[in-house]
């Protein structure tokens, strides 16, 4: 990737040279790139392209396959994540979504306090004040607030994902990593969880994967464009979408496949 495509400095995360095999299986191919704090990143691309394993890079997810074996350098605020770092605080400060809602079976206030139980807090008025600032954050206090200990379950499939942004606010991160988080729900849904991510960037860096590139358009700040495991193309989301650099872009971006 030519230097002119990377986003602006100083990166929350610097990727260089990045090489991801699942055994023999070659994933991703020399990815390089430079995350800008307090912005969407949309990572858009066909199915299988790469782009899922490349998110679950970012907090070290893969470290769970046995056979992922990866090279090159990855910085999170300067610091290689593959080196001698404390992993579980690397998935406190960098939380993610999944594309399904998954609530736990327990009540909406359980589902908040969870994390913050996990990490040792056990004051009541201070899992209180969490809890509900979680869910103003999640924009789903005012929706739950006579219902917090009712079953999270019981909520619709959009008031879910918000409780499961509103979880991961729980435990104060620096970065959302998004995969796929708005496929399963209704376009109203939709529309709220991309207000959403609009406020919630002004105190966090988000990284989102979707398949929809209306909402990259209308959402993120800079896009990168996958395929095949290659990071074709990254840029500022309205040069990718105006005036791609690279015919593989264009081609995906106009429909002609994927």
């Amino acid at each position: 990737m030519s230097k002119e495509t990377a986003m602006p400095s100083p990166a929350k995360y610097v990727v260089r040279d990045l090489d991801l095999w699942y055994g023999p299986t070659q994933a991703l191919k020399k990815v390089t790139m430079d995350i800008a704090p307090n912005a969407v990143t949309a990572l858009i691309g066909p199915s299988g392209c790469g782009k899922s394993t490349f998110l679950r890079v970012l907090d070290r997810m893969n470290d769970l396959i046995d056979s992922v074996r990866i090279e090159g350098k990855v910085l999170y605020d300067g610091v290689d994540i593959f080196g001698d770092i404390d992993v579980i605080d690397l998935r406190k400060r960098v939380g993610m979504v999944f594309q399904k809602p998954n609530p736990f079976p327990m009540s909406v206030y359980d589902n908040i306090a969870y994390g913050p139980r996990v990490h040792g807090l056990q004051d009541r008025r201070k899992l209180d004040e969490i809890v509900e600032r979680s869910l103003v954050g999640a924009a789903l206090f005012d929706e739950v607030k006579d219902r917090l200990r009712k079953p999270a379950m019981g909520l619709s499939g959009g008031q879910q994902q918000r409780l499961c942004i509103a979880r991961v606010l729980a435990v104060e991160p620096d970065v959302l990593l998004m995969d796929e988080p708005t496929s399963a729900l209704d376009p109203i849904s939709t529309s709220r969880i991309e207000a959403l991510l609009e406020e919630l960037k002004k105190r966090y860096t988000i990284i989102i994967v979707t398949h929809n590139m209306q909402q990259a358009g209308r959402i993120s700040d800079g896009t990168g464009f996958f395929l095949h495991g290659e990071l074709v193309e990254f840029a500022p989301t309205r040069e990718i979408f105006t005036n791609p650099r690279d015919k593989r872009t264009e081609s995906y971006i106009s429909g002609r496949f994927g």
